[in-house]
């Protein structure tokens, strides 16, 4: 039985399994895919376990989508671009990085119909999955990306990265259209952004990365507020759909039998 992990920390939020274990029955494959929580010292002995195909694949999450860089052989032109990775495989000889983030993300907001070419976009975090998201707004033609994170030097490292971003410190907001959390604040349900929207009228889109819970207390004062508010359950599954393809050379579905297995927990 072919074996493939998420990795993370922390990783109990994850449905990672749920989506791909669905996948992999639906096509007859005989795999499994679990979660396991890593310390940043156990990484380069478990990318060692795909080497020697003892693990077939894995994709990666928060805090490790950087940290498993020196440990590949080859990053794809998106992972290299981002310096970001979050799938990986082993490939002709080689641990090969892919960022399947930038998809992800790009598909979920298409399949919202909101159309961000020339909007202005508000982004909290400067890590993680915040490189894939301003890599793809680029690609949708925003006009203006404003970033913001309670620690600036990630954020400075960002500007090097993608020189036309605007910085802004944390808990001051600027005029936009669409405004993404980012962070991982929101993941346990009593914790709050503690941002006051109040004054920046309606018709805006909030878009909050994470999926599980689905409703966090950034998406409900977006909501309350009159604006549109979205989880990140598409872009997880548009993601996980790309990783799929990766490793496996088959397009999963994705319907609402998918979608409702993502939000029944």
């Amino acid at each position: 039985m072919k074996k493939y992990f998420v990795i993370g920390n922390p990783i109990d939020h994850s449905l990672s399994p749920k989506l791909h274990n669905y996948w992999l029955k639906e096509n007859k494959i005989d795999g499994i895919y679990e979660k396991i929580k890593l310390e940043a010292h156990e990484i380069k002995s478990f990318i060692q376990d795909i080497k020697q195909q003892k693990i077939i694949g894995c994709n990666v999450t928060v805090p490790f989508k950087k940290a498993v860089i020196p440990f590949l052989d080859k990053l794809s032109s998106e992972a290299e671009q981002t310096q970001s990775v979050n799938t990986i495989i082993f490939d002709s000889g080689n641990l090969v990085g892919h960022n399947t983030d930038i998809t992800g993300f790009e598909k979920a907001i298409k399949s919202l119909n909101f159309v961000v070419k020339g909007k202005k976009i508000f982004i909290l975090g400067a890590g993680g999955v915040v490189p894939s998201i301003i890599f793809s707004l680029n690609k949708m033609g925003v006009s203006e990306i404003t970033v913001s994170n309670r620690t600036l030097q990630k954020v400075e490292n960002l500007k090097n990265q993608f020189n036309n971003l605007n910085i802004l410190n944390w808990g001051e907001i600027p005029d936009f259209d669409v405004v993404i959390n980012a962070t991982s604040l929101g993941l346990k349900k009593e914790e709050d952004i503690n941002f006051d929207f109040s004054n920046i009228g309606k018709n805006k889109l909030f878009y909050d990365v994470i999926y599980n819970p689905s409703e966090t207390s950034f998406l409900k004062e977006g909501k309350k507020l009159g604006n549109r508010s979205e989880n990140g359950k598409l872009m997880f599954i548009y993601q996980a759909h790309e990783a799929f393809k990766i490793w496996h050379g088959i397009e999963p579905n994705v319907d609402n039998k998918t979608i409702k297995l993502i939000e029944n927990d």
